[in-house]
């Protein structure tokens, strides 16, 4: 801390030195007998001529200062007597003007008084508007100025002798360069530092030099005269532009050197929005214009401040963070020197060459600082790590003390632990080899279930076809028995006896059997023994397609064909309210083991309508809905059923063996493990969607070859 205090007497002792030494502002307009007021022209459009019989304020000062204001103000400046002005110039010391004009009212004529170029070309100076002021003034001669600002309207007018303004522009000079060469010191040595140490905190300290003498040099008006031309865009931008950039900076700053996100959640999360805010301020400057982002960059600026100090001394007090005292510091040698510079423009202070600088001045001295900080942050953690390397030191030279004392105690419990655990391992074995039966014998047991289930089905599948039969051939019998009958009579006709007679017995015998009906009757039980025949040889075709008995190896097989036996097989087990919607897409087929992939699909169809079943409140129709399509060179089957969906809790577990989340008795909980061995063996992968209430998703992903 005792570079702080150096600094700190420094800064003192030069501030009481220019104040004692510097010539006060002896050249203003009322020491020269001028009386002043002013006009606002909120409308921005009045010309002189409309302003002689308007009423003007009269103000006592040679500091006009009308605070942020965008009307054009007059200032009328009158005399009370005859007075010589040889060689001598109105000076405004204001860079920031948009507007500077000077009229001069004689005998009843307006005579506008151009910029004068007598010492420097282009009509400007680099900090003001200078204007030759005639070598004789008379006591009615009446002096207007029109002046108007974008920003802060602060108009200083004095009047100077040539000699005089150039040497204190060459004053100024000096000052520009001792402030400009300190940054570019600060600068060049902090991203030197950069390079080596890879800290962002000096990035965003580097870019926060750079922008802060942007800032200052678009003040005093330098920028204009070294960079780039007075009155363009950047030019007009420049002052909030980069104020705004550095307080983008400075949060930056900020957030990395306080390490607030570990000293301090509430002062991270309050400097990050300030961080965002600034941002917001350059969309403000952009599509509302100067006069509002200037404003809103003059309320960032006193908040900033006000978190920056705050927050560093939270770290600094109260985490006894010791480089935030530098920071702490720095900041209040700028804020000091801001409000001195502010003090000076309302004139509580004198106005001369040293307090126009006060912020330059305090601005340097701050980077100085902040320098000092970085330096002893590093230095810091330094020190922690050295602190930190030296007890893992000692503690690692008693970790091996301890290491070599308990390696006897250790080899002797190790020995006793390896009789231990070779006896341990043994029963282990025979516990494996018991395990390993008991997991065969219940994988034995849910197919045996799952067959047991689907043989269910299956004979209640094939009982109803064959009911079709067995129910139409008794009646079947009886009319053929009534054909036959007719068909006897007809053979035994007597053609020796009366024809006409037994042909009428015959069509009798027609009319009371209805032969009509007969012959429609003998069609509708054909074609309901045919159904049934159809429908019996479907069935035995899905079954063998779905089993697949004799195909053991990887074989291209339709996809589709296997969902289609598969829904042959279960529709037994489907409730009256459940509608199967089947959106089959163009399959290539796919190299897979038939049997297997069949017994997913039976295994997750089963689970959808049992999972439908099991819902409390059925609504009116429920929907299974088994969709395929063929997507980047991959086949992908999607079950989708509306029931009772599952929690993330139990969706991360119903692939674990032995999980289930039916009543006991009614699962195994291998049926989901054993679908997922499969997938997992022909290289795809299954994926589940689901919702309590909702219902549940399984989507399979396979490759049409899958070596």
């Amino acid at each position: 801390m005792k570079r702080i205090l150096h600094i700190l007497f420094f800064f003192a002792f030069s501030l009481s030195f220019f104040n004692a030494s510097a010539v006060g502002y002896k050249e203003g307009i009322v020491e020269n007998g001028f009386t002043a007021s002013y006009y606002r022209d909120g409308t921005n459009k009045a010309s002189l001529s409309e302003l002689l019989d308007k009423k003007f304020t009269s103000i006592q000062t040679e500091i006009f200062n009308f605070g942020l204001d965008s009307a054009t103000f007059w200032i009328k400046l009158a005399r009370q007597n005859d007075q010589s002005f040889e060689n001598d110039i109105l000076f405004i010391d204001q860079s920031r003007l948009a507007l500077a004009e000077m009229y001069i009212i004689r005998n009843g004529g307006v005579l506008q008084i151009p910029h004068s170029s007598s010492i420097y070309t282009n009509n400007t100076l680099a900090q003001g508007k200078i204007f030759n002021i005639p070598e004789f003034i008379y006591k009615n001669d009446i002096i207007y100025l029109k002046l108007r600002a974008t920003e802060t309207f602060l108009a200083p007018v004095s009047i100077k002798n040539e000699g005089s303004l150039l040497s204190t522009f060459s004053l100024r000079g000096i000052i520009f360069g001792f402030y400009t060469g300190i940054m570019a010191i600060m600068f060049v040595y902090n991203l030197f530092l950069f390079i080596i140490i890879r800290d962002k905190s000096y990035l965003y300290y580097i870019f926060y030099i750079l922008f802060t003498w942007l800032t200052q040099i678009s003040i005093q008006g330098y920028s204009s005269k070294y960079f780039w031309v007075q009155g363009s865009v950047l030019d007009n931008y420049s002052v909030v532009l980069f104020s705004s950039l550095t307080l983008v900076f400075t949060s930056l700053f900020t957030l990395s050197f306080l390490n607030t996100k570990v000293f301090s959640k509430t002062w991270n999360k309050l400097i990050t929005i300030f961080f965002y805010l600034t941002l917001v301020n350059l969309a403000v400057l952009y599509f509302f214009g100067i006069y509002y982002a200037f404003m809103t960059m003059q309320f960032l600026t006193i908040t900033g401040t006000i978190l920056a100090l705050s927050a560093a001394n939270f770290v600094y007090f109260k985490k006894h963070f010791k480089p935030a005292g530098y920071y702490l510091v720095a900041w209040s040698v700028l804020l000091i020197g801001a409000i001195l510079f502010i003090m000076k423009d309302y004139g509580i202070i004198p106005y001369n060459n040293f307090t126009i600088y006060l912020l330059q001045i305090s601005s340097a001295i701050e980077v100085m600082l902040l320098s000092f900080a970085l330096a002893d942050k590093i230095n810091f953690f330094k020190k922690e790590n050295e602190v930190a390397q030296a007890q893992a030191l000692n503690a690692s030279l008693e970790n091996q003390k301890l290491i070599k004392e308990q390696n006897i105690v250790l080899e002797r419990k190790v020995q006793e632990r390896t009789e231990e655990l070779q006896n341990t391992n043994s029963t282990l074995n025979v516990t494996l080899t018991n395990l390993k039966d008991t997991q065969s014998q219940l994988v034995d047991a849910e197919k045996m279930a799952a067959l047991g289930q689907l043989t269910a089905g299956i004979a209640h599948e094939i009982n109803n076809p064959i009911n079709f039969v067995t129910s139409n051939i008794k009646p079947l019998e009886l009319d053929i028995n009534d054909l036959k009958e007719i068909i006897t009579r007809y053979e035994e006709i007597d053609f020796d006896k009366d024809v006409k007679e037994q042909v009428e017995e015959i069509e009798a015998f027609k009319k009371q059997i209805d032969l009509n009906f007969v012959n429609n009757e003998i069609s509708s039980l054909l074609s309901g023994i045919s159904e049934g025949a159809k429908r019996t040889a479907e069935i035995i075709r899905s079954l063998r397609n779905f089993s697949r008995i004799d195909e053991t190896d990887m074989k291209p097989i339709d996809l589709n064909e296997g969902l289609q036996s598969t829904l042959v097989l279960v529709r037994n087990n489907l409730p009256d309210n459940l509608t199967v919607i089947k959106e089959y897409g163009n399959l290539p087929k796919v190299e897979c083991l038939p049997g297997k992939i069949n017994q997913v699909f039976m295994n997750l169809v089963s689970n959808a309508i049992q999972a439908i079943k099991t819902k409390e409140v059925q609504r009116e129709e429920e929907f299974l809905t088994i969709k395929t399509w063929y997507e980047d060179q991959q086949v992908k089957i999607s079950i989708k059923d509306t029931g009772i969906g599952m929690t993330e809790e139990v969706k991360h577990r119903i692939f674990e063996p032995f999980f289930t989340t039916k009543d006991i008795g009614e699962g195994t909980g291998l049926g989901l493990s054993i679908v997922f061995s499969i997938i997992e063996k022909h290289k795809g992968h299954i994926e589940v969607n689901s919702k309590l209430g909702e219902g549940t998703e399984f989507i399979i992903t396979l490759n049409i070859n899958p070596q």
